[in-house]
């Protein structure tokens, strides 16, 4: 396999400061492919064993990117959730579920997202971040919609009927569900 190389980089989403390790392993097997992964607080970057020591430097620094870059998608701020939330409204919903607030909560219980109808807020679980980003958009519309009809009845069901990924997402959550010994069916 070669040899492997520790070296000492900074943490996507931590304070400068703060620094996170990155393992290079060279291949003698990998010939021409670059990757990239988090393991816990390490970043493990595969890369053939031919390449110099000045081309390791820069794919180290690219995956790095690329990896940080994924990883903001998955994981967007209370702002982006925000402005995910106004864009599915407008494509979605004709623009009629217009949220006073959007934002992440570590204390959803069960739940993926909750709407608050008296006051007009959304809160999505912070248990979504890193899913993919159908799934969190269909929460959101889910709870969008909750804006729109409280309960879930056949109109509840019919604001979601334009959302394509609707039966997926839903499939995708209750196998995360029943993964997390969580009762099959549990409410969005």
């Amino acid at each position: 396999m070669g040899f492997v190389r520790y070296g000492r980089g900074v943490a996507h989403d931590a304070p400068a400061s703060v620094e996170t390790s990155v393992e290079v392993r060279r291949s003698r097997r990998r010939t021409a492919t670059v990757s990239a992964y988090r393991d816990g607080d390490r970043t493990i970057v595969a890369i053939p064993a031919r390449f110099s020591r000045a081309q390791e430097q820069e794919w180290v620094a690219k995956m790095l990117a690329r990896l940080e870059h994924k990883e903001r998608r998955r994981r967007p701020s209370d702002d982006e959730l925000v402005a995910r939330a106004r864009d599915l409204s407008e494509r979605y919903l004709a623009g009629a579920a217009r949220p006073t607030s959007v934002r992440w909560s570590a204390n959803q219980g069960r739940r993926w997202g909750s709407c608050t109808l008296v006051d007009g807020s959304i809160r999505i679980s912070t248990r979504l971040q890193g899913m993919p980003s159908w799934v969190l958009d269909y929460v959101l519309l889910h709870e969008l919609a909750h804006l729109l009809h409280p309960g879930h009845g056949p109109e509840f069901w019919r604001l979601l009927e334009g959302y394509p990924r609707t039966d997926r997402a839903r499939g995708f959550l209750e196998g995360v569900s029943f993964v997390q010994d969580e009762p099959p069916g549990a409410d969005v």
